[in-house]
């Protein structure tokens, strides 16, 4: 049997990071597309023993695109698992009624647009290799979606907005796939140490351990969230699809 194969974006640092070296240690071989060289020596262990293939490229490029599916197809046989976890946040943090138009198009070119399209060049290929696996899995979609779908900052909006069609996007393609058998889910972090977190430590610090709003009293960290996509990858929610998986130590619930 072949070995499975995965395609994570954003996988060369943090939450995607930890997400291709669970994977990997699950047997899969991964296909990593990233804007910024890892600065992970087992992330290049693992691409010098052929289990990575990666890739420096922008998601929102339709080319990288192009030659991230199909060179991952080229070098491990077909794509078993998608996970969108590229992401970015605004460059700089600005009231919604002065939010620059280039912020928001480039954010929602990252988190949304960018994604959707990868997800509907993966989901052709996983609906064309479906009748090789009989009775198996053609395939499962996970995107990396965050609290901020529902959770409102106002002095980043772009960020919101996007991560809510994220959420959109995923029941979408869940009740487009359902019929060829490839379930789609969203992973939702809370607050994560990540790097694009590592600027506003201070504020997290307070609203996790001082204000007492996770019921959970601490920092998420990105296997936290990659230990819920294995949940994901391995298919054990087998009658479930289009649903959010939240990893954000109870910070969604409201209290009284």
């Amino acid at each position: 049997m072949n070995q499975p194969t995965a395609i994570v974006t954003g996988g060369s640092r943090g939450i995607g990071l930890a997400i291709a070296k669970k994977l990997i240690a699950a047997g899969y071989n991964v296909g990593v597309l990233a804007r910024k060289a890892s600065a992970d020596d087992q992330f290049h262990r693992l691409v010098e023993a052929g289990r990575i293939y990666s890739l420096l490229g922008d998601i929102t490029d339709a080319s990288t695109r192009e030659t991230l599916v199909n060179e991952t197809v080229a070098r491990f046989g077909q794509i078993d698992l998608l996970c969108n976890n590229a992401g970015t946040g605004p460059a700089q943090r600005v009231d919604i009624l002065e939010m620059p138009v280039e912020s928001y198009d480039r954010v929602m070119d990252v988190n949304l647009r960018g994604p959707l399209l990868l997800t509907q060049k993966v989901a052709a290929l996983m609906i064309t290799n479906s009748p090789r696996n009989p009775g198996g899995q053609p395939g499962i979609i996970v995107n990396t979606g965050s609290a901020s779908a529902t959770m409102v900052s106002t002095n980043r909006g772009e960020y919101c907005i996007s991560k809510a069609g994220v959420s959109m996007a995923t029941k979408l393609f869940a009740i487009r796939l359902a019929e060829h058998g490839i379930p789609v889910y969203e992973v939702s972090p809370g607050i994560i140490r990540t790097e694009m977190t590592k600027v506003v430590t201070g504020k997290y610090d307070k609203y996790i351990l001082e204000d007492g709003n996770c019921p959970i009293p601490r920092w998420g960290e990105p296997d936290d969230v990659a230990e819920a996509v294995m949940v994901l990858a391995e298919g054990r929610l087998k009658y479930s699809t289009g649903d959010i998986i939240y990893v954000d130590g109870g910070m969604r619930i409201p209290v009284l």
